[in-house]
């Protein structure tokens, strides 16, 4: 567990270097929102991921963003996307282990797969909307933990093609 905080706060330092204008890091989430979410959905959040969003309720880096959990967020907000891509209003529902955190902009989310929580942590999959899958084994897992794919991802990514200070390669 003291490892995995220790690594959630050297990535949020990694983040930090990034200049202002590239980054949005919301407020720190000082009540019980994310152990009322847990209840709700019926499963255990992965703790790099609580940490994390305790820390900054919701992120955005040149884009790449992570959804925060609270109402004034207006249809981004962690309860709402997950109830939203369960629901019979769209084409292709997601299973409810999948907890969606991240839009890549087409309908397709970056996803916790909260039912392969082992110890803190779970794998990152891609759902994309528009594919039926046979199975939810079929889904692509793309990262180990929600700390890799904010490594990989946002600040790998994000660092191909700018500098921390936003200036472009």
């Amino acid at each position: 567990m003291d490892d995995i905080v220790k690594a959630c706060d050297l990535l949020l330092l990694e983040l930090y270097k990034f200049d202002d204008s590239m980054t949005s890091l919301g407020p720190q989430i000082n009540d019980n929102r994310m152990e009322v979410f847990e209840e709700n959905i019926g499963f255990k959040l992965p703790l790099d991921f609580k940490y994390i969003i305790k820390k900054h309720n919701g992120i955005s880096l040149s884009g790449t963003e992570i959804y925060g959990l609270d109402d004034a967020l207006r249809g981004s907000s962690l309860d709402e996307v997950y109830q939203y891509e369960r629901s019979m209003e769209i084409y292709n529902p997601m299973p409810r282990e999948f907890l969606p955190f991240s839009p890549d902009g087409r309908g397709n989310h970056y996803c916790l797969n909260l039912s392969k929580l082992l110890g803190d942590i779970c794998p990152v999959v891609f759902w994309q909307h528009d594919l039926i899958y046979n199975n939810v084994e079929e889904v692509e897992e793309c990262n180990g933990s929600l700390m890799s794919w904010i490594q990989e991802v946002m600040i790998d990514w994000t660092l191909e093609d700018y500098d921390y200070d936003g200036t472009e390669k």
